[in-house]
């Protein structure tokens, strides 16, 4: 399987987006971000687990993401759907439990061409400070792998995915 590679860059002051071209079409990508019982099985990047997935799939509804690290240590992330333009785009806000920085923004949007899908994840922080805080601690040092792990499950033949 060829390694497809991520691209990071900061649009702006206050934003973090993340681009990465997968080979499969833009409705399994779709179903991979927005199903739990499919998230359940690659989200996060090796070593990691998805412990507690939570998600009223619906504009106004909350989710809810338990991930288990290699220590140990438990990340709780929430928020609210704010759009879903299926199969195209998803747009909710995002905090953690941990660390209260008030509401991330988080806009996917899923372009396909030729049977490839370009997933562009934009982060938008309540401030520039904050961002770049998380860029600093190196928050995005495991998303590759944590896209190299969708990239894995896509290839498989997933029951309920495959047309």
């Amino acid at each position: 399987m060829l390694k497809r590679e991520l691209e990071i860059t900061l649009p702006d002051d206050r934003a973090i987006a993340h681009k990465r071209v997968f080979d499969a079409p833009r409705t399994h990508v779709y179903a991979a971000l927005s199903r739990p019982d499919l998230l359940a099985r690659w989200y996060g990047p090796p070593g990691f687990s998805l412990v507690s997935c939570e998600m009223d799939f619906r504009v106004g509804g909350n989710w809810r993401f338990v991930t288990r690290r290699t220590d140990g240590r438990e990340i709780v992330q929430y928020g609210v759907y704010t759009e879903i333009v299926p199969p195209e785009r998803i747009v909710n806000t995002e905090r953690w439990i941990d660390w209260d920085v008030g509401d991330v923004i988080v806009t996917t949007e899923l372009t396909e061409h030729g049977g490839q899908t370009t997933l562009t994840s934009v982060q938008r922080f309540p401030s520039k400070e904050i961002r770049d805080k998380l860029v600093a601690a190196g928050a995005h040092r495991n998303l590759r792998e944590h896209y190299d792990e969708l990239e894995a499950f896509l290839a498989t033949d997933v029951r309920g995915l495959r047309d």
